[in-house]
């Protein structure tokens, strides 16, 4: 009696899982694979397009960024440009006036020494215009003679070195370059602001005004 109320399940044997073959379950991953790579394939071109986008906005960004740099690149180099060119000609000035300070320190070198011998000069001529009379003995014609001889050699020396005479003739215009008005006289001989008479020759020194010659000047007569 005990066997058969006994209950079904206790003598009834458990369900077995039949396991799955393994040639599904490679199919199945190789699928999976298969789908995932399809779908990386699908999402990559349009990755790189993004990045090629981002890429070309960068490069655009950061040469609109250089802009400004290069502007101010340009007004340097103008600004430099500008003072080479201030520099340059400034150095041509100063090459030109030393040329030109050179050449006329070595043209009127002897300008001091001139002036101190046109005294010189002065007194031979004012020695050799004195007039003799016949009761004068030979030795004072002969003294006469040689200073007449020592002015003459003067005069060479004072052309060889370009020293010229400044003296104007009687009736010659006034010209205030050249010419000092020691006086003014009324005259009926010379017309008015010409040279009267030469009071003392002037000189000239390689043009260079070394001494006026001291003149007086006419002016009209009084009526």
């Amino acid at each position: 009696m005990s066997q058969e109320n006994t209950p079904a399940n206790e003598s009834a044997e458990p369900e077995k899982i039949s396991p799955i073959p393994e040639n599904s379950a490679n199919a199945a991953n190789a699928a999976n694979a298969a789908n995932a790579a399809n779908a990386a394939n699908a999402e990559g071109p349009a990755s790189q397009d993004e990045v090629g986008k981002e890429t070309d906005a960068d490069v655009e960004q950061a040469v609109v960024d250089a802009l400004p740099d290069v502007e101010a690149l340009q007004a340097d180099v103008e600004k430099y440009k500008d003072q080479f060119l201030r520099a340059n000609a400034e150095m041509e000035n100063i090459r030109r006036r030393s040329q030109n300070e050179i050449i006329n320190t070595r043209k009127f070198a002897i300008e001091g020494f001139v002036r101190e011998l046109l005294q010189v000069q002065d007194s031979l001529q004012l020695a050799s215009q004195v007039m003799l009379s016949e009761n004068n003995s030979d030795a004072v014609k002969q003294m006469l003679e040689g200073l007449q001889l020592t002015c003459k050699q003067l005069d060479a020396v004072f052309e060889k070195f370009d020293i010229q005479m400044i003296s104007p003739a009687k009736g010659d215009k006034l010209d205030p370059k050249e010419h000092q008005t020691m006086s003014m006289q009324p005259s009926d001989e010379v017309a008015p602001n010409h040279v009267l008479a030469v009071v003392q020759k002037g000189y000239l020194l390689k043009g260079r005004l070394l001494r006026p010659a001291m003149v007086l000047v006419a002016t009209a007569p009084v009526s």
